[in-house]
This record gives C-alpha cells, sequence and structure tokens, in this order.
C-alpha cells in the first residue's frame, strides 16, 4: 500500500504521584493515538521496581484491564509509536527500559536525532550494546552512564544530542520531562490534584481532566520528585526556535493547544488564507476528511461558498490482509472514505486538503468527483508545497518521492485531473497561526534546516546494523503477556 500522507511521529505521556498511573497513562496514550499507530507500552514503578507492557498495534488492543491492574506504581510513562527511525517492530517499541549502576530508567520519545551515527560509533567502540535500531537507545546509553548520576549530567549528555526530541524520563522515583532546544516537538506540563503530568499534547489532559499548567521550555529539564518541580535550563545560550509548523496544519489534534494556540482555530484560519489567495467561483467547499475539515471550513466562512461532507470517513477501517488491487479499482482509498454522489453532481467543487505528498490518493478523489457528475473540481491545499525531507522526525520521503519537488504546479494539477490547484502560501501559512515566521521549522517546505545535518551520512552501516539486530530471532522480540519484572 502506498503511504500517501506523512505518518505522524510519537506521542510520549507521564504521570507522577498517582494510585492509578497505569490506567491514567492508558487514557492519555488512547488521547494521543493519533500520533503513532504502530506501537504502544507503558512502563510503571511503585520505587523499587518496573513493570512493563508493550505490543504492536493500537491502545485499546495492547491493554486490556488485567495488564492494567498488573501494571503497579504510581509513576508512569507511556508511548505512542510510529517508526521513523527503526523498523515497526516489538523490539524498537517504547518506553525503553534499563536497569544500570544508576538504578533503573525508562524513556519515551518523541523526536529523531541528527548526530545517532555519531554517537552510536562512539557508544560502541566504549563497549555499549545495542538491543534495538532505534535512535532513542543511544540517549538511554548517555543517561546510564555512571557520569551522569547528578542533574548538571543530565543536562550534559542533553547537549551531546542533536535534532529533535521531547522526552520523558522516568526514575524509581522520578518523573522528568525534557525538550530539546530548538522547540521541535511539543510537550506540556499539567496537574491532576496533587500528581503532576506531562505530554505530548493538551488533549490528554483534557481526557483524564488534568488542568494545563504551561509548555515545557526549548531546553528546559522538568524534574518532578517528592520535592515538586524543578526546572532546570540545560542551553544557557538560547537557540534558534524552530518549532514544527505541520503541527498545526495537520499532526495535532485539532482540539489541543500547541505553543500557545488552539489548533483548530489555526487550521480554520488556514482555510480563510486559501480563499483569500484563491477566490474560486464554486458551489461547494468540500473537506477530505478529517485531517481538511477545519481548513475547508474555514474557506467556506471566509468566502460564503456552502461547506457540505461530501465524503463520508469509515472510521472502522483496519489493517487488511487481502489487497484486492483487481477486484476493487483503488480498494485502499476507497475503504476509506465514500462519496455522497446526490451532493457532488452537477457541481462547482472546491476539495480542500491539508497536503499533498505523491498525489495518488488525492488523484483518485478528483475522479471520484468526476466520475460522480461534479462540473469541475478545485483541489486547495492548506500548506505550501513539500519540497524537502525532514530529518527531524516526521516520515516525509526523500527528496525523490516529493511531488511538488519534481513537478511544477501545472504538471500536479495535470497528474490530479483537476481543474484548478492551489497551494497555501509560506507567509499565509505563518499568518495564520500569529506566531513570528522565527518561531518554526519550515524545512519540508524552504530547506533551511535549523540543525544541520549531513544527507550523506553513511546509510549503509545503519543498514548493516539494523539487519544485526533484526537477525536475533523471533524470540527475543516475543512479548511477553504478562507485565515482566526488570
Amino acid at each position: 500500500m502506498i503511504q500517501e500522507y506523512p505518518k505522524h511521529y510519537c506521542g510520549v505521556f507521564g504521570i507522577y504521584s498517582h494510585p492509578k498511573a497505569a490506567e491514567l497513562t492508558y487514557y492519555g496514550l488512547y488521547a494521543l493515538q493519533h500520533r503513532g499507530q504502530e506501537s504502544a507500552g507503558i512502563v510503571t514503578s511503585d520505587g523499587n521496581q518496573f513493570r512493563v507492557h508493550k505490543g504492536m498495534g493500537l491502545v485499546p488492543q495492547i491493554f486490556d484491564g488485567d495488564v492494567l491492574n498488573g501494571l503497579v506504581g504510581n509513576v508512569a510513562v507511556g508511548h505512542t509509536r510510529y517508526s521513523t527511525t527503526g523498523s515497526s517492530h516489538l523490539r524498537n517499541a517504547q518506553p525503553l527500559t534499563v536497569d544500570c549502576g544508576r538504578g533503573q530508567i525508562a524513556i519515551a520519545h518523541n523526536g529523531n536525532l541528527t548526530n545517532a551515527v555519531h554517537l552510536r560509533d562512539e557508544l560502541e567502540a566504549k563497549g555499549s550494546i545495542f538491543q534495538t535500531t532505534v535512535d532513542s537507545e543511544i540517549i538511554l546509553h548517555l543517561l546510564a552512564q555512571p557520569d551522569s548520576g547528578d542533574e548538571s549530567s543530565l543536562a550534559r549528555a542533553m547537549r551531546r544530542i542533536e535534532g529533535a526530541y521531547s522526552l520523558v524520563i522516568m526514575t524509581e522515583n522520578e518523573l522528568i520531562g525534557v525538550r530539546d532546544p530548538h522547540g521541535f516537538r511539543p510537550l506540556s506540563l499539567g496537574k491532576l490534584g496533587d500528581s503532576w503530568v506531562l505530554a505530548s499534547e493538551t488533549c490528554a489532559f483534557d481526557l483524564i481532566q488534568a488542568k494545563f499548567v504551561r509548555d515545557i521550555e526549548p531546553g528546559e529539564i522538568v524534574i518532578i520528585n517528592k520535592d515538586g518541580v524543578k526546572s532546570i535550563q540545560a542551553f544557557p545560550e538560547q537557540q534558534r526556535r524552530a518549532f514544527c509548523i505541520f503541527e498545526y496544519v495537520y499532526f495535532a489534534r485539532p482540539d489541543s493547544s500547541v505553543g500557545g494556540r488552539n489548533v483548530y482555530k489555526v487550521r480554520v484560519e488556514l482555510g480563510r488564507q486559501l480563499a483569500r489567495e484563491f477566490p474560486i467561483e464554486a458551489d461547494i467547499v468540500v473537506p477530505v476528511p478529517d485531517s481538511g475539515n477545519c481548513a475547508a471550513l474555514g474557506y467556506s466562512l471566509e468566502s460564503g461558498i456552502p461547506f457540505e461532507m461530501a465524503f463520508v470517513r469509515n472510521h472502522y477501517v483496519g489493517r487488511s490482509f487481502l489487497q484486492p488491487s483487481q477486484l476493487i479499482r483503488d480498494f485502499n482509498v476507497r475503504v476509506k472514505l465514500n462519496l455522497v454522489s446526490d451532493l457532488v453532481q452537477d457541481k462547482r467543487v472546491i476539495i480542500v486538503d491539508d497536503s499533498i505528498v505523491r498525489g495518488t490518493t488525492c488523484k483518485t478523489r478528483v475522479n471520484n468527483l468526476k466520475e460522480a457528475g461534479a462540473k469541475e473540481v478545485h483541489v486547495l491545499v492548506s500548506c505550501p508545497p513539500h519540497t524537502n525531507p525532514c530529518v527531524y522526525g516526521i516520515d516525509f520521503p526523500d527528496r525523490t518521492k516529493l511531488m511538488a519537488a519534481n513537478y511544477t504546479i501545472d504538471e500536479i494539477r495535470k497528474y490530479l485531473n483537476a481543474d484548478s490547484l492551489g497551494y497555501l502560501s509560506q507567509d499565509g501559512m505563518v499568518k495564520a497561526t500569529d506566531l513570528p515566521k522565527k518561531s518554526f521549522c519550515m524545512a519540508c517546505y524552504d530547506g533551511d534546516y535549523p540543525v544541520p545535518y549531513d544527507p550523506n551520512v553513511d546509510k549503509d552501516i545503519m543498514e548493516r546494523r539494523r539487519a544485526r539486530v533484526e537477525s536475533l530471532g523471533e524470540t527475543l522480540a516475543r512479548q511477553e503477556r504478562q507485565p515482566r519484572l526488570l
């Protein structure tokens, strides 16, 4: 199956000092399911022992009442994952854990390290043995080193890694939140009674009725223990701010607030900006559910053109072992969205989506509309063209597979069989956030990478390592049904 939309990265969650830490972490991960649907895991601590349960699939498929009851402890961390670095395999599921001289440590990571190859080479040369292929394990090895036993050493470990990272770390008696100095990925602090909570998005706080306190600042380490909350700035010299603007466009849930902005409102404004930049005479505005809903509504509100949910999403689509490519044409696309033909027949239709990566799915949508009798189909995208890969944790393919990097707008329009095609401008996208452009990473649009990286890094080295780890055997990755003690 062709991956048309970019994969999400990951969701992290942690809670300190709550008798039902595992259950609340389960609900937190449930709220963050959109950020990762390949695997999930929870680690708890009762002050003496860690208990772990991880699995492949969705959160409710991995955890049940018996599992959660076995995850004893009043501190917990959780993770939902899409693989950006490392294969989709149970061995790479997070949180990752280690029992070392410092005690037991668990880590959940959202992001991608740009100096992972260099650090892994260095650590292996010193005798470190890696059990996974994910760059998150590098951080765990740095934290486990004997000289990382105090707060300043923790800060030094953070200064060694480069790229994007929001971390939730757990020891036997502490919960720690860390955000990289550029602030690529979101991380927030919340309060539930006397308990403290960390989460990738505020929607996780809402589900468990926790109160949002504040965002973790770029470069900040927050240490939560019996003495309360302590903040350390690991990077005294302020770094360039580079929050991923695609959080507002696509990744974050619309009911979350990130960077002080409500995502729903930003997306509606993206649609309004589209209407200002591309005034089109049409009869209806149709979103591609669910990611295009808010922008399509904004376009409708600004233009006065009626909004119609002409595509109906099937919310119960799971992974299918059967791919009837000949039996049902475009099965993978049609099974997710079905068209209400009566709404579009003899109409001039504006269809709004959040992004076009490869274009295959969008082309099918346009053809669906025209087959149903639409007189015109105008495609509008609520972000600029993606012309560069992301090296900070979004699974954008390499540049050769990005349609906008290889074809002109008119060539893409012809491929889509659309009557017109418009992408929101970079300035329009930034304006919709009501934040300064210097706040964001927009490398996938403009090629300006806030953290330098070497595109010619020896990928063969990492591939050989991955193959070596994968060859260890399925027995090492077999999931234990009951929570295990470390």
